[in-house]
């Protein structure tokens, strides 16, 4: 059961690419979730239809359209690449965003959720008291919310661990720099004597994906039981 350098090399890149996907995801994902939870305006619809579409699209169409626009011959690929010397294309940079675009979907409903269910009078009377919308968000609001973000934060980071298609079309599978681990599963599934090797990363990506959900699952049992324990009136 032992992995060889070589899978190793495709488990810590998924790793790396994951984690720099979940950090690019957080911002945006919570500052959009709070939109679409606390506001109404026009083309709202149209905005939730686009962050839904990756989850219902074939994950290689994500995947040729990032290829198409940051490519090295894509409008603002080659604008990057010229200006910035900067490339996404055939690049592990190019794999978080691919899994970045992927994973944004499923860390902005329960973000969006968390935001929902906080009562807003919570935040009216730390107004009320003089604190500034701004600090009331980071003081009251991201608090309250933070099961919800540990939660979309580990959704993201195991559906980019777990990323194939639009990594596939955008980045290819190039051994040691973009070879991660569902593509080395891949790989090895069409070797002649890679079973032995795509069973023991198949069972890998299983135990991460399991320990993640659990993990997560934990996390917001705790938060949750702080946030209780700090709702809480002491005597």
């Amino acid at each position: 059961m032992a992995l060889t350098p070589e899978e190793w090399q495709a488990v810590w890149l998924s790793a790396k690419v994951a984690a720099f996907a979940t950090l690019l995801c957080l911002p945006l994902g919570i500052a959009l979730s709070w939109l679409m939870a606390r506001r109404e305006f026009f083309g709202k619809a149209l905005i939730e239809t686009l962050i839904q579409l990756p989850m219902v699209l074939p994950p290689v169409v994500p995947g040729y359209l990032l290829l198409m626009l940051l490519g090295t011959r894509g409008p603002l690929g080659s604008w990057l690449q010229q200006h910035f010397g900067i490339v996404f294309a055939f690049d592990w940079k190019g794999a978080v965003l691919a899994s970045a675009v992927i994973a944004f979907p499923l860390m902005v409903q329960p973000v969006r959720l968390a935001f929902r269910m906080i009562d807003t009078r919570l935040e009216q009377a730390a107004t009320t008291l003089g604190a500034t919308p701004l600090r009331s968000f980071f003081t009251i609001t991201l608090p309250l919310a933070l099961p919800g973000i540990v939660i979309g934060a580990v959704l993201c980071f195991s559906r980019s661990l777990g990323e194939f298609g639009a990594t596939m079309a955008f980045v290819g599978n190039i051994p040691g720099q973009t070879r991660t681990l569902p593509l080395a599963i891949y790989s090895y599934s069409h070797l002649p004597d890679g079973e032995a090797a795509a069973a023991r990363l198949v069972l890998l990506s299983i135990a991460l994906a399991v320990c993640a959900l659990l993990a997560s699952h934990w996390i917001g049992r705790r938060a949750e039981h702080l946030i209780g324990d700090a709702r809480t009136p002491h005597a």
